[in-house]
């Protein structure tokens, strides 16, 4: 039994340390994380609280609740979505109700 836990210990040791080699960078080799814009153009006031990112776009969550959407390569404004807080979302009308019938 001592044997075993041994042999599956060194196992582990192995697999653990292989799987950091494999995935750790290199030192001086660049991250493959996304391309990040040099300057991000927000609405005069907004401040940003998290940043996303696309295939074609990154979007920007406002400190006055909104989602704003850019085209990557451009930089241009594609949309803007308002967040509703729960408070809000309780007040709100409830739209119909559309059957499959």
């Amino acid at each position: 039994m001592v044997i075993g836990l041994t042999a599956t210990l060194i196992v582990g040791v192995i697999v653990t340390v292989g799987a950091l080699v494999t995935r750790l960078p290199v030192r001086g080799q660049a991250d493959s994380g996304p391309a990040l814009p040099e300057e991000i153009a927000l609405p005069r006031g907004v401040t940003a609280r998290a940043v996303t990112f696309g295939p074609d776009w990154y979007a920007v969550v406002t400190g006055d609740d909104r989602i704003l959407i850019f085209a990557r390569p451009s930089g241009d404004l594609r949309q803007e979505v308002a967040i509703m807080r729960a408070a809000q979302l309780a007040s709100a009308p409830v739209p119909p109700q559309i059957s499959g019938e």
